[in-house]
């Protein structure tokens, strides 16, 4: 589901770009390996303040990023295309159909993605089916009980139904054997997640 255009004017504000940089990306990179010389996927990339992160602070050798939204797509390509020439693809493009085949990624990444995806379980079955064995899926993602609070729900766009907890997301990749163990944290009591899973070798999601 694409954000509507108070959640557009937000998430693509200078306040929320300093958060990401500071504070939620570098959480993520304490619990991962690292992408320094891996070939990465980012869901839903917005203007693309996540993917210039992917390649200048972890390291990122080449980066696959998409987003629902042509418009946000065309925000990333302007910003971005002349500074990554060759290491960077951005496309439009759907989590729920993933256009990669399998094994093609060394990490996915999610800067807040899923939760706009209606059938999030499908998406989380095509990160599964896109990863390495062995690969991660590196997230950071907001609950159910963030949606459903007042102010978001009457400000933003999100899909009501069918959505998560922390445990019901940390299930949810554990059923489609992406492994998170404890390496994962809440964040405002249970409105946020951040975390790492990891493809288990030698399954297969059906």
């Amino acid at each position: 589901m694409k954000m509507n255009s108070i959640e557009k004017l937000v998430m693509n504000s200078p306040v929320r770009s300093w958060f990401l940089r500071h504070v939620e990306a570098p959480i993520l990179l304490k619990r991962s390996r690292g992408l320094r010389d891996r070939n990465v996927l980012e869901l839903g990339c917005g203007q693309g303040v996540g993917t210039e992160l992917l390649f200048s602070l972890f390291g990122a050798n080449h980066v696959t990023a998409i987003d629902i939204d042509p418009e946000m797509i065309g925000r990333a390509r302007a910003r971005l295309e002349p500074h990554f020439e060759g290491r960077l693809v951005l496309v439009v493009g759907d989590a729920t159909e993933i256009q990669a085949s399998e094994n093609a990624f060394d990490a996915v990444v999610d800067f807040s993605a899923l939760h706009h995806v209606p059938n999030w379980q499908r998406a989380v079955s095509e990160i599964y089916r896109v990863l390495k064995p062995g690969g991660e899926f590196i997230f950071e993602e907001v609950t159910a009980q963030w949606i459903r609070r007042w102010p978001y729900r009457s400000l933003f766009r999100h899909p009501q139904e069918n959505r998560f907890s922390v445990v019901d997301f940390l299930q949810g990749l554990e059923a489609r054997h992406l492994i998170v163990g404890n390496n994962f944290i809440e964040k405002k009591k249970g409105d946020f997640v951040f975390g790492v899973a990891i493809k288990a070798a030698n399954s297969r999601v059906t």
